[in-house]
């Protein structure tokens, strides 16, 4: 079973959740697991999507207790970590899709690519590897394109 990534903003706009969601459903579509940081914003849209859809969603929590998860996880994990329960998301997963997002987006795009994992990105960061002269995240301009980049991916 393929676990994907998705990750995001904690807040989020109406076409961003909108977008993610679509995501989810691709996911669930797939038969693929859908982990996520299990809050609200991109993370929640994605939730949703995956759930509606009859998809398996793992919530990996910053804090202690699992009702700060939102109500789409099948599964709501409190790891008492913080922003450092990016560095297990990261691992939890085969691939990630990151969807705009900030800082702490950033931070687990890094994670991941540091250990070996790839990531598609919806509208979010480039990075550029100067000495390589690549892209470090592959871009998509679609929910569908995301995923099925993902799954090739990983």
């Amino acid at each position: 079973m393929l676990y994907i990534g998705v990750i995001g903003t904690g807040e989020c706009t109406a076409s961003e959740a909108s977008l993610a969601e679509e995501v989810g459903r691709e996911i669930a579509r797939r038969k693929a697991v859908l982990i996520c940081g299990g809050r609200r914003g991109i993370m929640e849209a994605a939730a949703k999507g995956a759930k509606e859809a009859g998809g398996l969603v793992i919530g990996i929590l910053p804090g202690k207790s699992r009702q700060e998860g939102n109500p789409y996880l099948t599964v709501a994990l409190a790891t008492g970590l913080g922003d450092a329960r990016n560095a297990v998301i990261a691992c939890a997963c085969d691939v990630l899709i990151a969807i705009y997002g900030g800082y702490g987006t950033l931070s687990e795009i890094g994670l991941a690519l540091k250990m070996g994992k790839p990531v598609v990105g919806l509208f979010t960061w480039e990075l550029v590897q100067k000495e390589k002269r690549s892209f470090a995240v592959h871009q998509a301009r679609s929910a569908v394109e995301a995923v099925e980049l993902a799954i090739q991916l990983a």
